[in-house]
């Protein structure tokens, strides 16, 4: 199958999940600038879910100039993936609106957790549907940073009960980490290209 729905449907999935966030921000009753205070944590948990949704549509989008091809195992890994991305609003206004309360930080990092495992089922089953030789298998090599991650990930939910500054500061490192442009993608598909 063509992969140009797979992309289009996640593509509209990712900026629905940016309006959602977005909209959670509510106008404060005031108009001074002191009106906006009770609202930083709300913004502060809305700037670390926006970083996070733009890592996962900036990977998704490198990760799919590798597939030449979808199957049905796919596709539903890809919807596996969405419907764990697609929770990153409701946690990120309970965090928020919680000013970083243990029980929802912990949840936060549930779904940033489940969405990385349901992102690297994604990816294994593109190697298995292309081979081992594949573009993406070569460009993931060792995948470091997706194996620290999630260990990263489990630090930080149980932590949250005893510190809600190393929680949140792991969920900060996690996407520092991921930040970092990731040219590994990018470098086997020109190094693929300059042979042919």
């Amino acid at each position: 199958m063509n992969k140009g729905r797979l992309e289009a449907f996640s593509d509209g999935v990712l900026a629905i999940i940016i309006t959602i966030m977005v909209l959670e921000i509510k106008v404060p009753h005031g108009h001074e600038l002191v009106d906006l205070k009770p609202l930083i944590p709300v913004f502060l948990s809305y700037v670390l879910s926006f970083i996070y949704v733009g890592i996962y549509w900036n990977n998704h989008h490198h990760m799919m100039h590798t597939v030449r091809r979808v199957n049905g195992s796919i596709l539903w890994a890809n919807l596996h993936l969405l419907f764990w991305l697609s929770l990153i609003p409701f946690v990120t206004g309970w965090m928020g609106e919680n000013q970083f309360s243990p029980t929802p930080l912990a949840l936060y990092g549930v779904v940033l957790l489940m969405a990385a495992i349901a992102y690297f089922v994604l990816q294994n089953l593109i190697i298995k549907s292309h081979g081992h030789t594949s573009l993406l298998a070569k460009a993931i090599g060792k995948d470091i940073k997706g194996k620290i991650s999630p260990i990263l990930y489990l630090i930080a939910i149980g932590s949250s009960w005893l510190s809600q500054w190393l929680s949140g500061g792991i969920y900060i490192l996690v996407a520092l980490i991921w930040l970092i442009p990731d040219k590994r993608i990018e470098r086997t598909i020109a190094e693929t290209s300059s042979k042919h």
